[in-house]
């Protein structure tokens, strides 16, 4: 019976390995409902295995996994029937239209009238912003149309679940926002789960994301926690003047946890760590203010990019989910 659940899949202590080798280690992984969740990873961390093992066309070593409350291994066949999923490298037959690929895909799920068919790969094509190419033969589409057509197949099954396993790494940028752009709008009808590289694009889509990292799960969280890298809201300011009263009057607010000070031509570039955000937007200049022996030259909450942050996980500096 389906489970009352936040998550779509949840797993405990997932893992998969090869005689000696071991593809995933331990992952315990939750994705929310109607997210778009971003699994990142270098080549070759375990992102693909674990969307097949979830998809039980592997088995698990050890552990436990479920979609919808559904046993990944024990129950798979009541799973399938509710995803959608698009491999890395998808597969069409390329003397075939992209309607006719679409419908050939579409008649293994309904069993209805024919015209009801034929209106939901009609609906798939605008979707996905094919449907002036609709009777073109595949053979002659470029590598972003094809993807878009992969996510309509992927689709065309009303799935309360996308997976889709690297579905713009091979494209231009014109390309990868297209297909962007297709999740986007996809993300009120379903879940999507999806693997990539490209740090670029999951800053820009994604509201969740997972860092795994030779097959261990390294983070794991809502993307702006991610992003944080760690280090909570951090103010970076550039100051001259009176330093040693500065330092003694951080260090006596409660709601400072961290500084830390280095040299720029002449000025003090401090990096402030806070607990308390709110106290902190509202003081932290004023308290740096009220020394009249200080000068500001600058005051900003530090920004971080995904890349930066992925770097830290993957090299060690980032906590273990």
């Amino acid at each position: 019976m389906l489970q009352s659940t936040p998550f779509v899949i949840e797993t405990h202590h997932l893992c998969k390995s090869y005689g000696d080798v071991q593809s995933l280690r331990d992952v315990n992984l939750t994705v929310p409902r109607h997210s778009i969740f971003g699994f990142l990873g270098p080549n070759g961390a375990g992102k693909t295995t674990l969307m097949k093992t979830l998809l039980n066309l592997i088995r698990p070593t050890a552990g436990t996994g479920t979609i919808f409350g559904y046993d990944i291994v024990t129950e798979s066949v009541r799973i399938r029937e509710r995803v959608g999923y698009l491999p890395q490298q998808p597969r069409f037959i390329d003397q075939m239209t992209a309607r006719e690929n679409l419908h050939f895909a579409a008649r293994f799920f309904f069993s209805g009238p024919e015209a009801k068919l034929r209106a939901r790969c009609d609906e798939m094509l605008e979707l996905v912003g094919l449907e002036d190419k609709a009777n073109r033969p595949i053979k002659g589409f470029s590598g972003g149309e094809k993807q878009r057509l992969g996510i309509a197949l992927a689709q065309v099954n009303y799935p309360d679940l996308l997976i889709l396993d690297e579905p713009a790494s091979a494209l231009d940028p014109l390309g990868r926002q297209a297909v962007l752009d297709v999740m986007a709008r996809l993300r009120k009808y379903t879940t999507i789960f999806y693997s990539t590289h490209i740090l670029d694009d999951v800053q820009r889509a994604s509201d969740t994301v997972a860092i795994l990292n030779r097959g261990q799960l390294m983070a794991c969280g809502p993307i702006e926690q991610i992003m944080k890298g760690g280090e909570g809201v951090v103010y970076s300011m550039a100051i001259k003047g009176n330093l040693p009263v500065l330092d003694t009057r951080l260090k006596e607010i409660p709601w400072v946890t961290h500084t830390s000070v280095t040299q720029q031509n002449g000025t003090s570039v401090w990096q402030v760590s806070v607990s308390d955000e709110g106290a902190a937007e509202k003081d932290l200049l004023r308290t740096v203010l009220a020394d009249p022996g200080v000068t500001v030259a600058e005051f900003s909450r530090k920004k971080y990019e995904l890349e930066e942050v992925f770097m830290n996980i993957v090299k060690g500096a980032g906590n273990v989910c």
